[in-house]
């Protein structure tokens, strides 16, 4: 059994991780080694640099003055590329034990969003499918990874199936 790490020790390890990838991402080999991946790694290894350019730019917030307001304005970006590193990772990992800790991040990571904007009495975003659960329009109906799991949805509006 796995005992549960608990959520300042996360947050603590997901910063420094965040800033060993960013340092990485920063450098030469990383950008040498995306020109030279292989063609089933570069679009993971694209969807990965580009989330991490995303949280980098987000989480750069100007001091308001108000320690919790900024602190939330940093840490939602990190929290959000996390999610879409985990979601990278579950459009093109392979490795089952590897995606389902891609989908706790995924939940456990928006649990924490939504918990600091109630926090600080910010509006929460409208629910609505993640972006590996929606069917893009250029893509066939046919297209699907090997092991999906298309019935493990977090649905975080406040209706439920069995009302219907």
């Amino acid at each position: 059994m796995r005992t549960p790490v608990p959520r300042t020790a996360r947050t603590i390890l997901s910063l420094v991780i965040a800033l060993a990838i960013s340092a990485l991402c920063d450098s030469r080999a990383f950008t040498a080694g995306l020109q030279t991946a292989t063609s089933d790694e570069a679009p993971f290894l694209a969807e990965n640099d580009a989330a991490m350019k995303r949280m980098m730019n987000g989480m750069s917030v100007k001091p308001t003055g108000d320690v919790d307001r900024d602190f939330v304005a940093m840490m939602v970006p990190h929290h959000q590329g996390a999610i879409d590193m985990a979601q990278a990772e579950l459009r093109y990992g392979h490795n089952e034990q590897l995606r389902r800790i891609a989908q706790e991040i995924v939940v456990e990571q928006q649990q924490e969003i939504v918990a600091m904007r109630i926090a600080l009495g910010q509006p929460l975003p409208p629910s609505a499918p993640a972006p590996d659960q929606q069917k893009p329009a250029s893509t066939p109906a046919a297209h699907s990874h090997p092991t999906s799991h298309r019935g493990m949805q977090m649905n975080m509006s406040n209706d439920t199936r069995e009302e219907q």
